[in-house]
């Protein structure tokens, strides 16, 4: 499982001109499910992405979580992050979960992340749908975690 994360401003999603997941100061995730990927690989990088400390504390260091500074996440299924690019000049979706289970584990992700910290401060995307996403990226500061 991969998630790009983005430390942002406000993010919001769309599909077919509706808005369908928005959030203000916090975290924008793009989370690539591959096929050896499970529940539990999805709770436990939920809860690094959480506590990931990617926010500036009173000295400006990047020492604060999500949870710290009490912003909002906003998690979009993004297939083709689980594309393997080392060669070629096409990417390969060998190591992607097929969609049932990419479905599957994206929920399982969302479960955990409402767990913590409840529907008011957090938003999705829509699996499976072709999705515009808007954001303004606060830094810019982008990490890619592995899981």
């Amino acid at each position: 499982m991969k998630a790009l994360i983005q430390r942002v401003t406000h993010a919001k999603v769309d599909v077919d001109g509706q808005s369908v997941g928005r959030i203000d100061a916090g975290i924008l995730l793009f989370l690539g499910v591959e096929h050896d990927d499970t529940d539990e690989t999805a709770r436990n990088l939920c809860q690094r992405v959480l506590n990931y400390r990617i926010f500036p504390d009173a000295d400006g260091r990047m020492n604060l979580s999500l949870q710290d500074c009490g912003g909002s996440l906003l998690v979009v299924p993004q297939f083709t992050l689980a594309a393997d690019t080392r060669k070629g000049q096409r990417p390969s979706f060998s190591s992607a979960a097929p969609p049932d289970q990419g479905n599957t584990l994206f929920r399982a992700f969302v479960a955990s992340a409402q767990e913590v910290l409840g529907e008011a401060r957090l938003g999705t995307g829509q699996f499976g749908a072709d999705m515009a996403v808007s954001l303004v990226n606060d830094g810019p500061v982008t990490f890619l975690l592995d899981a």
